[in-house]
């Protein structure tokens, strides 16, 4: 059964922007090929996890522990309150794992799938990481990936190690796993940016506008053709899947 704070997001979502409402969809296709009623999903660096929200799947949330005044800063890794409230308020979340993907304490082949949102650009040693994920990934087991478009966009963020390009991206994933599809997503424009600006009750009508904008943008993500535009695109999305 769904939460308070679970339904109140489920409601919410065409709101939001449209990355976490394509990486939930494609998490549910991922789930649905896995086998089991209750597929065990790693969610890597996820802190909050909300595209996992109401997903038929035992979610382990891993990420390192804020600890520097970086990490504050740019809002990374997870304090013990933020560990409190995610527990109180999800449903499927099983477990909150403090841990590091690029030398992984978590065991072989133990989750039918794992995903990584906006979380790889953060990594030095992307080679360990996705190696780590491979072998964290049961027998034909999925991994997806979202991370911003480097065909498109600078790199402005201190925290991020690179952007990759498309041919970057494909080629590390390819390196690890046997079937590999990299495509661009999410349409820049006056849209996907009003609808990145924070919210707050004491600003209704900038609320109210990137409400609205976040439908418009995930409008636009939905087409077709957008998965091709290198250029007008924020984000890469990735998905491997590892042999049986």
């Amino acid at each position: 059964m769904l939460t308070p704070f679970e339904l109140v997001y489920v409601c919410a979502e065409p709101t939001l922007p449209a990355i976490y409402a394509i990486v939930r969809r494609r998490l549910r296709r991922a789930l649905r090929g896995a086998g089991d009623v209750r597929p065990n999903l790693l969610d890597v660096g996820g802190r909050k996890s909300h595209y996992t929200i109401g997903l038929p799947a035992r979610v382990t949330v891993t990420d390192l522990p804020r600890r520097s005044a970086l990490q504050e800063r740019m809002n990374l890794g997870v304090s013990e309150g933020m560990v409190r409230q995610l527990r109180a308020r999800r449903s499927n979340v099983s477990q909150v794992v403090l841990d590091d993907m690029t030398h992984s304490a978590l065991p072989d082949a133990s989750f039918d799938c794992v995903v990584a949102v906006e979380v790889i650009e953060h990594v030095a040693d992307d080679e360990a990481f996705v190696r780590e994920i491979r072998r964290v990934l049961k027998p034909g087991g999925q991994f997806l990936a979202t991370t911003p478009n480097g065909d498109a966009r600078r790199n402005t963020n201190p925290d991020h190690k690179r952007h990759y390009k498309w041919g970057q991206l494909h080629a590390l994933l390819s390196r690890h796993f046997p079937i590999v599809r990299v495509e661009y997503a999410i349409p820049d424009g006056v849209f996907h940016s009003l609808g990145l600006r924070s919210w707050s009750m004491r600003r209704p009508v900038r609320t109210a506008v990137g409400m609205a904008a976040n439908v418009v943008s995930g409008l636009q993500s939905g087409r077709t053709q957008v998965q091709a535009q290198a250029g007008r695109t924020c984000h890469l999305i990735a998905t491997a899947k590892k042999g049986a």
